[in-house]
């Protein structure tokens, strides 16, 4: 198979992800207005990376079918309703309490969530090596296949639901995710298991200036990167970062309410909340095009930490979580697409805090400090983990104290993050 085809593919199967999961999130927030319920979504997609998982890319795929199809019956049932109910349910407000009609259907989103959550543990990280090391695709065009086939898929949430509702919605994905099954199953060739991490300088050189996750356009979708980036390492384990792990809290708790805050507050539609993925997917993109150079590199930072001395503030790495706490309270300031543009930044500077928290990271004493896919791995697994903790807090703080205070508190978050992430932390800490 040619390069260019197995690009198109993997971008494809990244559209499918994207587009699966945020419409099974606004799937669920039509089913159950709960806060907490709604917050388990994101750790039903997320837990998985958590756990080890063999690595079978075709297993991994036939999984995220299955998930796929149950979702795109439950989206049959909920129109086959009676048109009243399917409409209250597609554009109004939810109920608080889960009917008892809706148990059933809201069981099942979630378990279908689960199975692509294990889907993409089993067989991303797999297919990401036999794309890089055996087909011999850069990273560089790998990450950018992500990050636009994510866009693309946040852009088909919010138009495909106007058109045909969640029928559509997974029916195209389904569509999207097949032309990754030759891929998938070209990789269970005799010679093509079992691929290290690190395949010699021309793999290490290839992902150095770039990632090895997707782009998170929220809690949801970082499940996607979380999967893909995090799996089992054959060459030693990811370990945890606080720092990365304090960011996964901060945008864990936003974004597995956000199709929450965007129904119940903003009296937003699904084509609403699709436009505030695309804008904040897109600001990732275009941070994500910038120079390289604009970060320094990881020894340059390291030296630099090393003469501030231990656990001296570096006000220029918190600095984007202000900004991000501005923009976040901006979008209560600014009506309709004034609010919706504010995502555009909010993904920019989201992008960057990432590139900082990679490029400074140290990983095991052993491992060279060019060894870029480790450090984007350390970051995957620990935002996954911090999002798991974060979204189950605020899906909890919001269950008690109501959802519109829990908007408040996450711009106070945001803030106060700031001085513990500005900190220059000990030799295996200075993310």
């Amino acid at each position: 198979m040619r390069r260019g085809l197995l690009s198109l593919a993997w971008g494809s199967a990244q559209a499918s992800a994207s587009l699966t999961l945020a419409s099974a999130a606004w799937l669920v927030s039509g089913l159950t207005a709960s806060p907490l319920i709604n917050s388990l979504l994101p750790v039903l997609a997320t837990a998985a990376a958590l756990l080890p998982l063999p690595q079978q890319p075709l297993l991994g795929s036939l999984l995220q079918l299955l998930a796929t199809l149950l979702l795109l019956a439950i989206g049959l049932h909920r129109h086959n309703l009676d048109p009243a109910t399917a409409t209250a349910s597609a554009t109004g407000a939810a109920s608080a309490a889960v009917g008892g009609g809706a148990v059933l259907p809201l069981a099942l989103a979630l378990l279908a969530v689960l199975l692509f959550g294990l889907g993409l543990q089993i067989g991303q990280l797999p297919l990401q090596r036999f794309l890089v090391g055996v087909q011999g695709i850069s990273m560089r065009r790998l990450r950018s296949g992500s990050e636009l086939g994510a866009l693309l898929g946040h852009l088909l949430t919010a138009l495909l639901f106007p058109i045909g509702k969640a029928v559509l919605q997974f029916s195209q994905a389904l569509v999207l995710l097949l032309p990754l099954l030759p891929a998938a199953l070209l990789s269970r060739r005799p010679g093509h298991r079992h691929l290290p991490t690190r395949s010699g300088p021309d793999l290490a050189s290839a992902a150095s200036s770039t990632a090895l996750t997707a782009s998170a356009a929220t809690a949801v979708a970082a499940s996607t990167a979380v999967a893909a980036a995090a799996g089992a390492n054959p060459g030693g384990s990811v370990s945890l970062n606080w720092r990365c792990c304090l960011q996964g809290i901060l945008f864990g708790s936003l974004f597995g309410l956000l199709p929450l805050w965007v129904r119940q507050l903003g009296g937003g539609s699904c084509f609403d909340f699709g436009m505030v993925l695309t804008a904040y997917g897109l600001g990732r993109l275009l941070a994500a095009a910038g120079p390289a150079g604009s970060l320094p590199s990881p020894p340059a930072l390291v030296a630099t930490a090393a003469l501030a001395g231990p656990w001296r503030l570096h006000p220029a790495r918190g600095l984007p979580y202000l900004l991000l706490a501005f923009t976040l309270a901006g979008t209560q300031w600014l009506p309709g697409w004034g609010s919706l543009v504010l995502f555009l930044p909010m993904g920019g500077l989201a992008a960057l805090s990432d590139a900082r928290l990679v490029a400074t990271l140290d990983t095991h004493p052993d491992d060279s400090a060019t060894d870029e896919p480790l450090r984007w791995q350390t970051l995957a697994r620990s935002s996954g983990v911090g999002a798991l903790a974060g979204s189950l807090l605020m899906g909890g703080t919001a269950q008690l104290l109501g959802l519109p205070l829990a908007l408040p508190l996450q711009v106070l978050a945001f803030a106060a993050a700031a001085v513990p992430l500005s900190l220059a932390g000990r030799r295996r800490g200075l993310a």
